[in-house]
C-alpha cells in the first residue's frame, strides 16, 4: 500500500512520487491550501493539498479540507522542498504535494490528543490510542532495540536460547504464585513460573552449558511504579564458574547494550561493594551513586548521652544511631522538617532527630539540650557539619534505621537538586544468606533457597546461620537493582540444609523440590547466573520512572487490564470443566 515512511522521507527523495500511509497528527486549511502533518511509527512528514491546473487537484483539496484529527490516510503525492524548513522534525526540508487522497477510515472524536499526557487510567483504557502517541512509541521502540541488542550479543557468544514451561509446578517460597486449574487432573494445579530458576539449575545438570531466555514471570504482588504482575526477564545461566566468571561476562554485555542503544558509556570495570558497605553509607542494597550523600555512624560518640533514644540504640549490638548531613539543608523550615520526619516513618521511623546550623552559624536542635558542649561539638564535627548545614539523625535497630536513613537520603538528594546526571553502575556481592522473619519465626532465603552460602562446610553454615554469608551478586543502576543473581548450590546434601535450615523439612521439600535434589545427585557442576528485568532496564533507558511505560499492555496498580476488562467473572459451565468452585466473598 506504500512505498515509504513518513518519518523517512528526505531531500534525495525530491522530485520522486511516493505512497504514504499514516495518521493525521495536525489537519489545516488555509483558505483553499490544506496542510496535514501525516504520522507513521516513523515520524511525521507535512503533505500539500493545493490547488492548480492539474486534473483532479480541486478533488484532492475537496477530501483535504474534510480530514480530521487521527484519520487513517493513504496519499500519493510528490517530494519537494519546503519553503520554510521545520528544524524541529527530521523531515522538515521537504513536503509532498498530495495528488491522490485516500482515507482508509475516518476516526470517531477521540478521548484526549495524542499531545496531550491525559491520566493514567483514560491512557490505560485505550491503550491503542496512546501507543500511538510519538513519546510512546519511542519507548516501546527503546525497548525493542534493547532486546535485539541482548539477543545479538548473546548469541554471538555461544548462548543457547531455550524455552522453559510455563504451566509447572507450584513452589510457593516467594510471592505468591498464580495458579491454573488443570482439567484432566480434577483438584490439581499449575502455577505460572515466577522465574526460571530450577529448569536453568537443570539445564546445566543436562550439559547445556550456557542458556538464555527472555522470559514471561509472573507474580501474583501488589503493584507499583516498578513493578506488574507479569513481567520479562533476560534469564541467564552458566556452567563451571564463579562469581567473576558471571559478573564479568554480563557486565560486558550491559556496557555493548548500553552503547547500541542509547550511545552511553557505562564505567569499566563497574565497582563492586558488599551489601554490609552498601548499608552503613547508603542505607540501602541498591545505592544510587549519583548522590554523593553518605551516612555516618556515630553510636560511640552518644552511648553516654542524657538522650535514652540514641543512648539505647548505641548500646544494643544489634542497633544504629547514623547521622545524615544535608549541605545547604538549614534552609529547611520546621514544617519542611516535619515532612522529612512523615517520610522516614512510612519506612518504619518512630522519630528523626536532628541538628540545624544557620550562615551565621547559630545552632538550633531539640537534642542539643542532652549534651554537654565537648560531646555536641565533637557530634557535629564528626559528621562534618556547618554552617548552613541540616543533620539527620535516626536510632533503633540496624536494619531499620538503614531503611529509614536511606530514604531520607534518597529524597534529600532528589530536593536538593544533589543527583548528577550521570549513570552510576555497580555490584553489590556478599549477600546474607538468610534473615530472620519474626512473624514467622523462621528464617527466609534473601535471595532464594538455591543460592549458594560462601561456606562449603554444612556443620559451619547450621552453627552460623544468623551471620551467614550467600554468594549473591545484584547489578545495580541509578538506584535499581537491574539484576540478581548468584552461584547456585550443585550438591544435594548443602541443599537439603539449607532447606532445613528455611524451616522445611525432608519430606517437605522432597514433595516441592524433589526433581531439584534428584538431579543434583547426578554429577551436577558448579553453575550460577543472573536474571535481568527488562522492563526495568527498558524504563532507564528510555526516561521514565514506570515500567507501565514500556510494556504495551500493563495492569493499573489495582491489578486490572481497563482496556480489555480482565480479570472477569467466568461462566458456571466454564469452571465446572476445571473441577473450580468460586466461593462467596467475604
Amino acid at each position: 500500500m506504500r512505498t515509504h515512511y513518513c518519518g523517512l522521507i528526505d531531500e534525495a527523495l525530491i522530485g520522486q512520487t511516493v505512497t504514504l500511509c499514516g495518521w493525521a497528527d495536525v489537519a489545516r486549511n488555509l483558505g483553499g491550501v490544506c496542510f496535514i502533518d501525516l504520522r507513521d511509527h516513523e515520524g511525521i512528514v507535512q503533505i500539500v493539498a493545493e490547488p492548480g491546473e492539474a486534473e483532479g487537484n480541486a478533488d484532492v483539496v475537496a477530501i483535504a479540507e474534510t480530514i480530521g484529527y487521527e484519520d487513517c490516510l493513504r496519499i500519493t503525492g510528490t517530494v519537494r522542498r519546503r519553503h520554510n524548513p521545520n528544524t524541529k522534525i527530521a523531515t522538515g526540508q521537504v513536503e509532498v504535494v498530495a495528488t491522490a487522497i485516500e482515507v482508509v477510515n475516518k476516526a470517531a472524536p477521540l478521548p484526549f490528543h495524542a499531545h496531550e499526557n491525559p491520566g493514567e487510567e483514560t491512557r490505560l483504557r485505550y491503550r491503542y490510542l496512546d501507543l500511538r502517541r510519538p513519546e510512546m512509541q519511542r519507548m516501546q521502540r527503546t525497548r525493542i532495540r534493547l532486546v535485539q541488542a541482548l539477543r545479538r550479543w548473546l548469541d554471538a557468544r555461544g548462548f543457547q536460547d531455550i524455552e522453559t514451561p510455563i504451566l509447572t509446578k507450584a513452589t510457593p517460597e516467594g510471592a505468591r504464585d498464580f495458579l491454573v486449574p488443570a482439567r484432566m487432573h480434577a483438584g490439581e494445579f499449575y502455577a505460572l513460573p515466577q522465574s526460571p530458576q530450577l529448569f536453568k539449575q537443570i539445564l546445566m545438570v543436562a550439559g547445556f552449558d550456557r542458556y538464555y531466555q527472555i522470559a514471561r514471570c509472573f507474580r501474583d504482588e501488589a503493584l507499583r511504579a516498578d513493578r506488574q504482575l507479569e513481567f520479562t526477564q533476560l534469564d541467564m545461566e552458566f556452567a563451571w564458574v564463579r562469581e567473576p566468571d558471571v559478573q564479568d561476562a554480563v557486565e560486558g554485555m550491559m556496557r555493548t547494550v548500553f552503547k547500541e542503544v542509547i550511545g552511553v558509556d557505562l564505567a569499566a570495570p563497574f565497582p563492586r561493594m558488599t551489601w554490609a558497605e552498601a548499608m552503613r553509607r547508603y542505607g540501602s542494597d541498591k545505592p544510587d551513586l549519583r548522590i554523593a550523600l553518605e551516612l555516618v555512624d556515630v553510636a560511640d560518640l552518644v552511648r553516654d548521652s542524657g538522650f535514652a533514644v540514641f543512648a539505647d540504640a548505641a548500646n544494643d549490638a544489634e542497633g544504629r544511631v547514623a547521622a545524615l548531613r544535608i549541605p545547604g539543608g538549614a534552609t529547611l523550615s520546621r514544617k519542611q522538617i516535619d515532612e522529612y520526619a512523615a517520610h522516614a516513618a512510612k519506612f518504619g521511623a518512630r522519630g528523626l532527630a536532628y541538628i540545624k546550623i544557620d550562615a551565621a552559624g547559630e545552632v538550633s536542635s531539640p537534642i542539643r539540650k542532652f549534651f554537654d558542649d565537648a560531646a555536641f561539638a565533637a557530634l557535629v564535627a564528626h559528621v562534618g557539619a556547618g554552617n548552613g548545614d541540616v543533620v539527620f539523625f535516626g536510632a533503633g535497630g540496624y536494619n531499620r534505621v538503614s531503611d529509614f536513613m536511606g530514604a531520607l537520603r534518597l529524597k534529600a538528594g532528589k530536593d536538593f537538586g544533589l543527583v548528577e546526571d550521570a549513570w552510576k553502575p555497580l555490584w553489590v556481592t556478599d549477600f546474607p544468606m538468610f534473615e530472620f522473619d519474626d512473624e514467622a519465626q523462621r528464617y527466609v532465603a534473601l535471595h532464594h533457597p538455591f543460592t549458594a552460602p560462601a561456606v562449603d562446610d554444612i556443620d559451619d553454615l547450621r552453627a552460623n546461620a544468623k551471620t551467614a554469608v550467600s554468594r549473591g551478586y545484584d547489578m545495580v543502576l541509578n538506584g535499581n537493582e537491574i539484576g540478581g543473581g548468584s552461584i547456585r548450590i550443585h550438591r544435594p546434601e548443602m541443599q537439603s540444609a539449607v532447606f532445613e535450615l528455611l524451616g522445611i523439612d525432608a519430606e517437605e521439600a522432597q514433595a516441592k523440590f524433589g526433581f531439584l535434589l534428584d538431579a543434583l545427585k547426578y554429577g551436577a557442576p558448579p553453575h550460577g547466573g543472573i536474571a535481568f528485568g527488562i522492563d526495568r532496564i527498558a524504563a532507564l533507558m528510555a526516561g521514565t520512572e514506570s515500567i507501565r511505560d514500556v510494556i504495551a499492555f500493563p495492569k493499573t496498580t489495582g491489578a486490572q487490564c481497563l482496556m480489555t476488562g480482565a480479570p472477569s467473572p467466568i461462566a458456571e459451565a466454564q469452571l465446572a470443566e476445571v473441577h473450580v468452585a468460586v466461593r462467596p466473598k467475604g
